[in-house]
């Protein structure tokens, strides 16, 4: 669909939303102003959920992609090389887009079709390219999210498979980039399989002494607790303290989720 309507549109610039994102009246004005730089191939708004208030679910996520967009996206903004450019609220410029079709159409991972996650793999590309990727927090999208927990991992996987697939695609696009970029890289990598291998092991005592693994539960609480009031002071938003839940879905849900999608790339 996305094909179909670049190679059908005339303008200079293409503006991606899903079908259940609404755009801040502002969006395409603050969008296209950063696009004025004819070295910035995408930009991407903020990314907040819609229906946040309708179960504890939506309200973990809305949090989620608060963190997302601006702790992670904007601190790669600073070196111009967002890795991921999200679909709810994306501007590209045409002129990129066209040049890459050939290599995003035909999207492969150990030469069969895959065609999970669109946009982290039109944003690696366009890195490819030799573009900049932005982010302009001050273009809001609201959209709507999971509200139920099957959904809500079947999203992830999906993600995750990107993920995975994609950072692989990266790899040759980061040491042309600031060295930040690899430290990011390494470090979403490198945590998650710091966390799997803690919880492993604490499992693993749990099962052959019958003790509870009380110094890999106070790490991992205490990193949390220090994740959590850092993001409430800097959104200025007490909420951001029941983030701490989101630690539980991680371990219990979204590790051995990821895991499964690692073994099932292809």
């Amino acid at each position: 669909a996305q094909i179909a309507a670049i190679t059908q549109s005339s303008g200079d610039l293409i503006l991606n939303v899903d079908s259940d994102t609404t755009l801040a009246p502002d969006v395409v004005s603050k969008l296209a102003n950063k696009m004025r730089d004819p070295s910035v191939g995408a930009a991407m708004g903020q990314l907040k959920a819609s229906n946040q208030k309708d179960t504890w679910l939506t309200r973990l996520i809305d949090m989620e992609y608060w963190l997302a967009c601006n702790e992670e996206r904007a601190a790669q903004a600073r070196f111009g090389a967002v890795m991921c450019c999200c679909g709810p609220c994306a501007m590209y410029r045409r002129s990129a887009m066209l040049s890459l079709l050939d290599q995003y159409e035909t999207q492969l991972y150990r030469g069969k079709p895959s065609d999970f996650g669109e946009d982290r793999h039109l944003t690696i590309l366009m890195l490819s390219a030799g573009f900049r990727t932005e982010y302009v927090p001050s273009a809001i999208a609201a959209t709507v999210v999971p509200d139920t927990i099957g959904i809500y991992l079947r999203q992830q996987l999906r993600w995750a498979r990107s993920t995975f697939r994609d950072t692989l695609l990266a790899l040759p696009v980061l040491p042309g980039l600031d060295r930040y970029l690899t430290l990011d890289a390494i470090g979403q990598n490198v945590g998650l399989l710091l966390l799997a291998l803690s919880v492993l092991t604490g499992i693993g005592q749990f099962a052959l002494t019958a003790t509870l693994p009380w110094w890999t539960i106070l790490v991992i609480g205490s990193m949390t607790l220090v994740r959590c009031s850092v993001a409430a002071y800097r959104a200025r938003e007490l909420r951001f303290l029941g983030f701490a839940l989101h630690t539980l879905v991680n371990i219990f849900l979204l590790i051995p989720l990821k895991a499964y999608a690692l073994c099932t790339l292809s």
